[in-house]
């Protein structure tokens, strides 16, 4: 029965042949450390495990290659550092929208009233969609988009006209 011989020997007889692939794959001489050491922290795990009549540098430079894969994989994903951010998406609401009356009003609806609404005008879904999403009939969220609409226009219509954004072409108030 063949003995295998110790872990630290493997790390210094194989160690800069793992350091060559390492080094040839990856870019940097920080990245080639860090996937030598991961194979090595790999391998210890596994050593136990592998048997004492394999080919020790094939299986070293097998676990080298594949961890020197995934730093590549992982620098690949990682985020990349800008001057300045990138334009907001076209979608988004400016920040000062939802301190408006209106949204403040809508808001303020029941919230049957005000998925009903914003999925009928916003979402431009038909009565019989919000009827599923909500659950009921097609005639009951057409109810609750029409009660949403009249509490909003009784809610607006009491405020003074700058306070609802309101001007006329000129850029006078209304």
């Amino acid at each position: 029965m063949e003995t295998k011989e110790p872990f630290e020997t493997l790390v210094t007889r194989h160690g800069p042949v793992v350091w060559r692939v390492c080094r040839a794959v990856l870019s940097t001489p920080a990245d080639a450390e860090d996937a030598w050491s991961e194979t090595f922290l790999a391998a210890l795990r596994a050593y136990p495990e592998l048997p004492a009549t394999a080919n020790v540098q094939a299986w070293l430079v097998t676990i080298a290659h594949r961890k020197a894969v995934d730093v590549v994989r992982a620098r690949a994903r990682a985020a990349v550092p800008v001057a300045s951010p990138p334009e907001p998406a076209a979608h988004r609401d400016a920040p000062y929208e939802h301190d408006s009356p209106l949204w403040q009003a809508v808001a303020a609806l029941p919230p049957k009233q005000r998925h009903a609404v914003a999925y009928r005008y916003l979402g431009g879904l038909p009565y019989r969609r919000i009827a599923e999403l909500l659950g009921g009939t097609p005639e009951a969220a057409r109810r609750a988009a029409a009660d949403g609409v009249a509490t909003l226009r009784r809610t607006l219509a009491t405020l003074p006209a700058e306070r609802r954004g309101e001007t006329d072409r000129t850029g006078d108030d209304r």
